[in-house]
């Protein structure tokens, strides 16, 4: 049984930078995909990273690139979300999700069979 689980969510003042990550389990995952989607209250699920397991296929939403860095240890099964320049607007419930390559995988939320419970982040002015 798949399963994805995110960590490393905090309170961070604006400017500042948290890294989450994201450690999956329950098959290999040679021809998966993993993204992040944040939510915000009252708001849908947004896409900011994807990264497919080999470490290829990155990309990015416009509005985190150049300060959000996605990358992955296979080794521990684990993707990380580096943020830097956090800004309140980015604060939101951020969720890791999973799924194969074969079903293209995007920026839809909808493309993705597998969720994590989520990690809160804050960002204070």
């Amino acid at each position: 049984q798949v399963q994805v689980a995110e960590s490393g969510g905090g309170l961070v003042q604006a400017g500042g930078s948290l890294r989450l990550s994201c450690t999956a389990s329950g098959r290999t995952f040679n021809d998966w995909a993993i993204a992040w989607f944040p939510q915000a209250p009252g708001k849908e699920r947004t896409f900011v990273a994807q990264i497919r397991w080999g470490g290829n296929g990155i990309h990015y939403a416009n509005s985190v690139k150049g300060r959000f860095a996605i990358s992955i240890d296979t080794a521990v099964n684990t993707v990380y979300l580096q943020m830097n320049s956090l800004k309140p607007e980015d604060t939101a419930v951020y969720y890791c999700a999973a799924d194969v390559i074969g079903g293209y995988p995007g920026t839809n939320p909808y493309d993705y069979d597998y969720w994590g419970q989520g990690t809160q982040v804050t960002v204070s002015t």
